[in-house]
């Protein structure tokens, strides 16, 4: 007898590389989504659809879990090595401080963690991601290239903007 039902048979393997890396890249950064990754493995220079990194990430079961009321330390800590040389490590945050009439605005601190001497310190309403890295960019133009940037995980700092701003350079960001 003859079959009268023909059945869809997927033809995709599953691209174990692309599967692996995927795994590799939500395990360093824990807090990133299938479309941060996505932008990622493009930085890398990986030929995929977003749909397909999607389907990846979903079989994987690599969704960001939601915070819990507590926070926990994830992963190991390392202390970070002393620096060498003045362009070796310039960690950076922002103060934020309210004027008179209500106003809130931010300052942006850059320091120079072996001469402890302040690079740039840069006060706006609402620094954006795109404004840290143009400011990197100038210090960058009169002091040389660094070896690492080391911040916190405010909004400024995990933007597209901020993130696409190490790796064109090369500089790693703790």
């Amino acid at each position: 007898m003859v079959p009268r039902v023909f059945r869809y048979q997927s033809s995709w393997s599953g691209d174990v590389d692309l599967r692996q890396r995927t795994r590799e890249l939500s395990s360093e950064r824990r807090r990133f989504g299938y479309l941060r990754l996505y932008l990622l493995s493009k930085q890398e220079d990986v030929a995929v659809n977003w749909k397909t990194l999607y389907q990846i990430y979903k079989e994987e079961r690599l969704t960001v879990q939601r915070r819990g009321s507590r926070k926990r330390v994830l992963g190991t800590r390392a202390p970070m090595a002393i620096p060498q040389d003045p362009n070796q490590r310039w960690p950076f945050d922002f103060m934020s401080d309210t004027l008179v009439e209500g106003r809130r605005f931010r300052i942006l601190c850059v320091i120079g963690d072996f001469s402890r001497e302040c690079l740039a310190t840069v006060v706006d309403n609402l620094p954006s991601g795109e404004r840290l890295a143009r400011v990197l960019d100038v210090i960058v133009e009169r002091r040389g290239y660094l070896c690492m940037v080391v911040g916190a995980n405010g909004t400024e700092l995990t933007s597209n903007a901020s993130l696409a701003w190490q790796p064109d350079r090369s500089v790693d960001w703790h």
